[in-house]
């Protein structure tokens, strides 16, 4: 008579269970161990990267995800916790994963420019390879945001995050909720074109940029750092101002207090 083959119960929790089938959803899977595997590896064979976790516990003991995974163990896998701090528990990274600097996949790049605009660090560019992204990632301690699955499934990649909604705007709410970044926020202070950081400079040091009338009626400019486009308090100030408190509002608590740009409420058209 053959021997049955040794069993594990795997629960995923919470917004993991978007990755999985239906029938798997938001239940006690029961799971036959067919060879030697780390709890990483037989959690990706269900198709939930190891960036969406924050927690893993194998027979309530916090494990990271080298851990063997043995006959009779009970494993939960939880997402990032918002309103517990479980620092002591974790043992899957050596840093959070609430670092608010992103590497952004190619077919993200409204997301990348709505980004930009709340002051996020935020690289882009619509010919990144997925090798690229991963080195990145990993030089710079950055997170990759993605619709790709598989992109997360790198190894090099140790935080990260798939976006659910297909909308940007959507998709900008989503995450500043998914990673707590309200407080984080400060609007006008990137460049959208090219992630640069922005600075106050005199008028005649962009004059030449200038056209007549934005010559005229505008004195108070500024410019980034890295591409030199410069910018001014002009007539689309009041939709972007709107859609940096749309974003913010998202917030139960309230807008962030750190949403206005330093030079009041300000937006800054571009030549």
């Amino acid at each position: 008579m053959d021997r049955p083959m040794p069993q594990v119960q795997l629960r995923f929790y919470e917004e993991l269970n978007d990755f999985l089938p239906p029938a798997l959803r938001k239940t006690t899977i029961t799971h036959e161990l067919t060879r030697r595997t780390s709890v990483k590896d037989l959690i990706e064979s269900f198709g939930v990267p190891h960036t969406e976790i924050e927690l893993i516990l194998a027979n309530d003991r916090s494990v990271d995800f080298s851990y063997i995974v043995q006959a009779g163990d009970r494993i939960s896998v939880y997402p990032m916790f918002e309103s517990l701090d479980i620092s002591p528990l974790i043992r899957l990274r050596e840093a959070p994963l609430r670092v608010p600097r992103f590497i952004i996949d190619a077919n993200l790049g409204r997301l990348a420019r709505y980004l930009r605009l709340l002051g996020f660090d935020s690289l882009y560019r619509n010919d990144y390879h997925d090798q690229e992204i991963a080195d990145i990632a990993q030089r710079d301690r950055r997170i990759v945001l993605t619709r790709d699955r598989a992109l997360l499934q790198h190894k090099s990649i140790t935080h990260g995050y798939f976006v659910r909604s297909d909308k940007p705007r959507e998709q900008v709410k989503e995450i500043l909720a998914r990673l707590d970044l309200y407080n984080s926020a400060h609007p006008f202070t990137r460049c959208m074109r090219c992630n640069g950081e922005i600075e106050n400079v005199d008028k005649e040091s962009v004059d030449h940029q200038l056209q007549p009338k934005t010559r005229q009626f505008y004195d108070r400019f500024r410019r980034c750092k890295d591409c030199g486009q410069a910018y001014w308090r002009g007539s689309h100030f009041e939709r972007m101002e709107r859609l940096c408190e749309e974003f913010l509002s998202s917030n139960n608590r309230g807008q962030s207090k750190n949403s206005k740009s330093p030079n009041g409420r300000a937006h800054w058209d571009k030549r």
